[in-house]
């Protein structure tokens, strides 16, 4: 009846989950520096 439905879906969502892992690991890391006044008491 559903004519592997289920697993046909089941392999698209791991390719796509492997795929946007992959890109995921490849981003650059944002660093984020704190800017602080000279003076701290600001």
């Amino acid at each position: 009846m559903a004519d592997n439905f289920l697993e046909r879906h089941q392999e698209e969502y791991e390719a796509k989950k492997a795929a946007w892992l992959r890109k995921k690991r490849h981003l650059p890391k944002v660093s984020r520096k704190l800017v602080r006044p000279d003076d701290e008491a600001l």
